[in-house]
């Protein structure tokens, strides 16, 4: 027996045609939404095409996890909405062949790509993400492609402001310049006039060359003078004049120490030993600045001595805080001598209340400082802390995220290929539209759970695995559904339900068949209906008035008669059985007659006063359709 048989063999070419188009077209949208991201930052720097060839190579390498799952979701929705399209997979089930049976080719292979993801993103995508986040870097520093507008200040040169009227773009000619220059500061600019001029790059590509000619210069010599006459100034007139301007314009690789630190560029060995590294670290920290807190803004304060205070302090107090000071300043130094706590028994609030004013105020002063210090550092140390915590969740995140990423392949292929074999849709039309939904479903509660566990709302582990959590019973749904070959995307069964559940019936359309064989017998027909008519009075008697007490009596007896009405069951099968022996007349007027009879509701105590309404339309149609066989049928024959 062969391992590949021709049904797996059939599927795999199925789902690989579709996966190989999915997956580009997957990728080029993750890359365009990548490059409308960064777009400010690549044009206008005159970078050369090698440059933008290894941005959007680095990017795709980086973007392959997350386009993985999106083209599996595509491909499979796509290839099974084709078979059962074609009516393929009815046959494969007609075969005797199960669900699990046909998608197990496709399920060891979705497999192996999770793996092949979970590899990419562990061992490639950090080393790439590495060499893109050197060339953002890089292209951030890199000073803007030299291009002068005309009729506006273009601050693209650094500490200088230019305005050009016109210029030449043949000869590279400015015409009417002004120039703000502020190399020596604000207070000390330097305006320059001039009729025309030149800029020009050196051979390095790190100055520019600046000819000026017929034009004037104004220059601030005091910088700091109070009142503008007094502020000296220098003017000159000049011919022709030559500027040498700090403006490299060549493309620099960023040093790799600079992106090193990212979570983003790291393995899962990298990420838990840098996460085992910071937890010891900002625990130690931690333990410092507690020790810290309880020797400054924690510790318990000592008794008032009267060596706390300096002469002059000594000199302004009353003779009252003085003997007070001095009582505390002997208890302090007998519990010291005899190796005990000193313990505070001087009243803080009475020293106070006997200070005098410019006492008070210095006491008042010299607390606000001292708190407003401690409030201060205490900031510090709680931003600290703050920001080692988040760097350890993100760490947390990429840690997770490579794990989340590669069952979200598996995830995606459980629900596309049952949610196609539900559909029955193939191509591009439908199957596309659902997939981009159920994809947007998982991107939003996936940013979601990780901003949320960024941020410490919720632990990093739920917030990544959030997605999975939500969409995982969703696969499980369709497949359960798609095996047993439930019509979950049937809209007819939605529509009776609503209809069921708002009160809308379905109208009764008979029409004279083309062929009868047996004609009604219609005397048996009219002792039916006699007693039918005689059931429905007796039934509609019986049922109470539509009152508050009439309806929950109603209500209470269809509960304890576990939802059957005996009376009402027999009414409704007489009802059909005539309905279905007088479909075969072929008198018109009997035709009509019987269209004219309700459908019954017999599982639903909600329709209580239709009952009533039913049970009178059935008496009168009734008595229509047998005086109208005694009257006109029977005497006819």
């Amino acid at each position: 027996m062969r391992l590949i048989k021709r049904l797996d063999m059939f599927i795999l070419r199925n789902f690989l045609s579709l996966f190989a188009g999915t997956f580009c077209i997957s990728l080029f949208v993750v890359m365009m939404q990548f490059l409308w991201k960064y777009i400010d930052q690549l044009v206008g720097k005159g970078l050369t095409f090698d440059i933008y060839a290894k941005f959007f190579f680095y990017a795709a390498e980086t973007l392959v996890p997350l386009a993985l799952p999106l083209a599996i979701l595509l491909a499979s929705l796509i290839s099974f909405g084709n078979i059962g399209e074609r009516l393929e997979l009815l046959a494969i089930k007609a075969a005797g062949i199960s669900l699990f049976r046909t998608l197990r080719p496709l399920i060891i292979l979705v497999a192996l790509l999770s793996l092949t993801s979970f590899h990419f993103q562990n061992k490639i995508a950090p080393d790439a993400e590495q060499k893109l986040l050197q060339l953002l870097t890089s292209m951030r520093m890199k000073s803007p492609e030299l291009d002068i507008p005309e009729g506006v200040f273009y601050d693209g040169i650094e500490n200088i402001n230019l305005y050009v009227e016109k210029k030449n773009k043949e000869t590279g000619m400015l015409y009417d310049v002004i120039i703000y220059n502020f190399q020596d500061g604000v207070n000390q600019a330097h305006i320059i006039l001039a009729d025309s001029g030149r800029l020009e790059t050196t051979s390095n590509k790190m100055h520019l060359l600046l000819h000026l000619y017929q034009g004037e210069q104004f220059e601030n010599l005091q910088g700091d003078a109070l009142k503008t006459q007094d502020v000296p100034y220098r003017r000159e007139t000049f011919v022709e004049k030559h500027f040498i301007i700090d403006f490299d314009t060549n493309f620099n690789i960023a040093d790799q120490e600079s992106v090193s630190g990212n979570a983003r560029t790291k393995n899962m060995k990298q990420l838990t030993h840098d996460i085992d590294s910071m937890e010891n670290y900002y625990d130690s920290v931690s333990v410092i600045f507690y020790a810290e807190m309880r020797r400054s803004a924690l510790a318990y304060p000592h008794a008032a001595r009267l060596s706390d205070y300096d002469s002059t302090t000594i000199a302004e107090l009353g003779d009252s805080v003085r003997r007070v000071l001095k009582k505390a300043e002997d208890d302090y130094l007998a519990h010291r001598n005899a190796k005990a706590v000193p313990q505070s028994n001087v009243n803080i609030d009475t020293l106070y209340s006997q200070s005098d004013s410019q006492v008070k105020q210095r006491i008042l002063m010299n607390a606000l400082q001292k708190a407003s210090f401690q409030e201060m550092d205490m900031s510090y140390k709680a931003d600290m802390m703050e920001s080692g915590d988040k760097q350890i969740r993100r760490h947390w995140i990429q840690y997770w995220q490579k794990i989340t990423m590669s069952l979200a392949c598996l995830m995606f292929f459980f629900i596309g290929a049952p949610l196609g074999a539900i559909i029955r849709k193939g191509g591009l039309g439908f199957p596309v539209v659902v997939a981009v939904i159920i994809f947007i479903t998982y991107y939003i509660i996936d940013t979601f759970g990780m901003k949320v566990g960024r941020e410490g709302g919720m632990p990093v582990w739920l917030g990544m695995w959030l997605s999975t959590i939500v969409l995982t019973p969703l696969g499980i749904f369709f497949t359960i559904k798609s095996n047993n070959d439930s019509t979950v995307f049937n809209t007819d069964a939605y529509v009776n339900l609503w209809k069921k559940l708002v009160g809308i019936r379905t109208k009764r359309h008979i029409v004279r068949k083309e062929v009868i064989i047996n004609d009604p017998d219609y005397p048996e027909t009219a002792q039916q209906l006699e007693q039918l008519i005689t059931l429905s009075r007796a039934y509609r008697s019986a049922l109470p008035r539509f009152t508050l007490f009439g309806y929950m009596k109603y209500i209470l007896l269809f509960i304890f008669t576990k939802h059957e009405d005996a009376q009402a069951e027999e009414v409704n099968t007489r009802l059909e059985h005539i309905v279905e022996t007088l479909s075969n007349s072929k008198d018109h007027t009997v035709l009509r007659l019987l269209n004219g009879y309700p459908v019954m509701d017999l599982h639903s105590f909600r329709f209580y006063r239709r009952r009533r309404k039913d049970l009178r339309a059935i008496i009168k149609y009734s008595e229509q359709i047998k005086t109208h066989i005694y009257g006109n049928i029977l005497s006819v024959q």
